[in-house]
């Protein structure tokens, strides 16, 4: 019976609000991780599972699908996943990789900087801290190999939980047992990853427009232009990742929707100005889009002929609305509006310029038509304008430049 006296407390959740990547290695005590999830959610961690292709003999990926209540990944060549580099977002979604069971195999892969499946490439590319719990034969624990493995995992920080001294699968006796879940929670609790502060973007509503549009000439022509996306849908992918709620208003493209991200797809340039505009108000507008500039003044309802004897078409063009010039303007005014200009030449003038005549708070420009940058590139370099200031970006990943750029956008959101 409880009441408004009652001394009666919520089981304790030491992990609470810790996001903890399971990797599952591939022996018989697998089983176990099954059991290990369902503590660690209790303990109130968030809890996503990757498995090696040995562990998928033991458990299938459906059971931690079911307990764990997310996707399982299983292999780096997950086309839908990994045209996001869901891999990589993984790695950083996490503040902890529990490797539970760590096999002999496994070790000996990590100590020596193995990438060759979905789970050492996991724990090359993170950031966070490491934990292994063994689980093995007890003459493989105790071979010299094993041992020198794990001295050299624990010089690099890696904690170590395990293995218990017990009976073995194989009928025999030693240590090399895998730890019970509860010990490995406990171990988890005790060694805490230091509180993060919270994200700037928490919370933060945050509008984005990528990829082109497709101004239709006729019901199998358009004028379009060669923009990927891939700018755009990474801001948003890393906007979601730091809490950010984001709207993503979508020109025709070939990506997978980013976790976490609401996904509107519209074809023309008016489309895109009704779908954006429908969103608003929001905090922060980030303008990736490469939106055309003109439209046909009539649209074909039947496929243009050739004229006999005529070598040319003329084509009567339209300007379209400025999708971002009209954001700036709205009178419930946002926090912050980004723009994005691609150029070709005096990408300085013509950003600024932009800038100013657009009423905008930052501006991100980049120069296309070079080799390793641009449009239809995964690797971009640009150079950020506001009113009183600038901030290069050299070339790198797309991906990486979002983290970057979104750095910028907190710091911005703030001035």
């Amino acid at each position: 019976m409880t009441g408004p006296h009652s001394h009666a407390q919520a089981p304790a959740r030491p992990l609470e609000g810790r996001k903890l990547l399971l990797c599952v290695g591939g022996g018989i005590a697998a089983y176990k991780s099954l059991e290990l999830v369902r503590r660690l959610r209790d303990a109130g961690a968030r809890v996503q599972v990757a498995m090696t292709e040995g562990a998928q003999q033991f458990v299938t990926p459906l059971s931690f699908q079911a307990l764990s209540g997310q996707p399982v990944r299983t292999t780096l060549w997950d086309g839908a996943a990994e045209q996001a580099m869901g891999h990589i977002e993984l790695a950083r979604w996490a503040d902890r990789v529990v490797i539970a069971p760590a096999t002999a195999d496994l070790l000996a892969r990590l100590a020596n900087g193995h990438a060759d499946d979905l789970v050492t490439t996991l724990c090359l590319a993170t950031t966070a801290p490491v934990t292994v719990c063994p689980a093995m034969n007890h003459r493989m624990w105790l071979h010299p190999a094993t041992q020198a493995n794990l001295a050299l995992l624990r010089g690099r920080g890696v904690q170590v939980i395990g293995p218990e001294d017990g009976p073995l699968a194989e009928g025999e006796s030693g240590p090399g047992r895998l730890s019970e879940p509860d010990a490995i929670v406990a171990a988890l609790a005790a060694d805490p990853v230091p509180a993060a502060a919270p994200d700037r973007l928490n919370g933060v509503r945050v509008l984005i427009s990528a990829g082109p549009t497709y101004e239709d000439l006729d019901p199998v022509r358009y004028v379009g232009n060669r923009s990927s996306g891939k700018m755009g849908y990474a801001l948003a992918a890393a906007a979601a990742r730091r809490g950010a709620q984001v709207v993503l208003v979508s020109g025709p493209v070939q990506i997978a929707t980013p976790p976490g991200v609401r996904r509107i797809d519209v074809r023309s340039a008016a489309q895109m100005r009704e779908a954006v505009l429908a969103e608003l108000p929001a905090d922060i507008y980030i303008g990736a889009a490469a939106v055309a500039d003109y439209t046909p003044q009539q649209v074909s309802p039947q496929k243009l002929k050739k004229t006999p004897g005529s070598h040319t078409l003329v084509l009567e063009l339209v300007r379209t609305a400025d999708i971002l010039a009209e954001v700036a303007a709205q009178e419930d005014a946002l926090k912050l509006v980004v723009g994005f200009a691609a150029e070709t030449h005096d990408v300085e003038k013509y950003a600024r310029g932009k800038l100013v005549d657009k009423h905008l708070d930052l501006i991100i420009a980049n120069q296309v038509g070079i080799a390793g940058g641009g449009f239809e590139s995964d690797q971009n370099a640009a150079t950020a304008y506001w009113a009183d200031g600038q901030r290069d970006f050299p070339g790198t990943a797309k991906t990486q430049l979002a983290e970057q750029l979104l750095d910028l956008i907190t710091e911005r959101l703030d001035a």
